[in-house]
């Protein structure tokens, strides 16, 4: 029998690829004579970079840049030779066909996961680190980025990368502001300074939430980032000023404001998008086609998925089920396991997705840091039984 594996991170615990060897290495030592092909998905957050580069075979280069909290920190790019990619995928992202396409991961220089819970504070986290990476890749080359713009811990607009890339920020006294996270921003009252000349910027998204309102940046995701409930609306405000100066500088529309998916990762592709002619593209069709994920999923018998929590939002848009769609589409049976399923997604894959075993790999009697702590060990744990009871043959 062949198996395909294709899972997310679970954040916090494993990665994606790490998920993916675990379940490949169970599944061999149990089951004799089958074939296990692993797939880690990216949602343009962690792993991005390492899984879209390593799926085609391309190089790596490693940079220190800043990090959120203005220390040095270690990132990579990953630069691929375009002709290696299909033409779908090309069509997909916009990119030219010849010359190489660099990956960035704003995780890697701008991560949540690079800040300290205690220090967790969107008012003075940067993405200026995004930007010294933008530059590496035009210095190196590049004909094209792809950034992927998951799992941020700002909320700065790109400002912070603007300012690496040659913007000028002043105060009413006409001094330069070096500090330009959103805790400066109402000293701000000039902005100057010209932007290099930069490949076609491509920036992965799977949002679709605009830049400001009560389903903006802020207020979907800044809690997440540390943002006191109190402080969203000043956010919020202070976000909108800045959004105004910098469509004033580039000569940008208003609507831009609007535009769906400008409010994802703290507003880096609204600063970069107005600043730079960065464009948002659908991130998991692009990831899904370059993986040639549909592909493995018609070829596989079945098919295991899952994240660090399956719920009503793994429905709508991200890989785990995106996965689930397209072997529903192919008639595959399909297992989640996931560290904790939503009540409401268990609803909704019973009415939709009657192939699918939801398994919570997760233990209600234990805190959320001994679950994340042992998450491999409950995973296997998981997979063990799903090995022994064949639960694929009981349809």
């Amino acid at each position: 029998m062949r198996f395909l594996v294709a899972f997310d991170k679970f954040k916090d615990a494993l990665s994606a690829g790490d998920v993916c060897r675990l379940a490949r290495e169970k599944l061999e030592s149990g089951l004799p004579n089958i074939r296990v092909f692993e797939s880690p998905l990216t949602d343009g957050g962690e792993g991005f970079c390492d899984i879209l580069t390593g799926a085609v075979g391309g190089r790596f280069s490693s940079y220190i840049v800043e990090g959120p909290l203005g220390k040095p920190v270690e990132a990579r790019i990953g630069y691929v030779e375009l002709g290696l990619l299909s033409p779908e995928v090309r069509e997909l992202a916009n990119l030219p066909s010849v010359g190489e396409v660099a990956i960035l991961e704003m995780a890697s220089a701008a991560g949540l996961e690079q800040v300290p819970v205690p220090l967790r504070d969107p008012w003075s986290t940067s993405t200026f680190g995004v930007g010294e990476l933008v530059l590496h890749a035009a210095k190196d080359g590049a004909a094209a980025i792809l950034l992927g713009i998951g799992g941020s811990a700002t909320n700065d607009l790109g400002v912070g990368a603007l300012r690496a890339l040659g913007l000028r920020f002043f105060d009413c006294e006409d001094c330069e502001i070096d500090n330009v996270c959103p805790g400066a921003w109402s000293r701000i009252t000039r902005i100057s300074g010209e932007l290099p000349e930069l490949p076609p910027l491509r920036i992965a998204c799977d949002v679709d939430n605009p830049l400001l309102g009560s389903s903006g940046a802020a207020a979907s995701y800044g809690p997440q980032k540390g943002l006191l409930a109190e402080d969203i609306l000043r956010m919020d405000s202070e976000m909108a000023r800045m959004a105004s100066m910098l469509s004033d500088k580039f000569g940008a529309k208003k609507d831009m404001l609007t535009v769906p998916g400008t409010g994802a990762a703290g507003g880096i592709g609204f600063g970069l998008g107005v600043a730079c002619g960065g464009c948002l593209v659908q991130g998991f069709p692009l990831v899904s086609a370059w993986l040639q994920l549909e592909e493995q999923i018609n070829d596989a018998e079945v098919i295991l998925t899952g994240e660090g929590r399956f719920d009503s939002t793994s429905l709508r848009g991200k890989g785990p089920g995106k996965v689930l769609e397209l072997a529903h589409r192919a008639g595959k049976p399909v297992f989640v396991l996931a560290g904790s399923v939503s009540d409401e997604a268990r609803r909704e894959v019973r009415e939709v997705f009657p192939s699918v075993f939801l398994h919570s790999i997760g233990r209600s009697e234990l805190s959320l840091e001994e679950n994340l702590s042992r998450t491999g060990e409950f995973f296997e744990q998981t997979l063990q039984k799903i090995v022994e009871y064949k639960e694929w043959t009981k349809q």
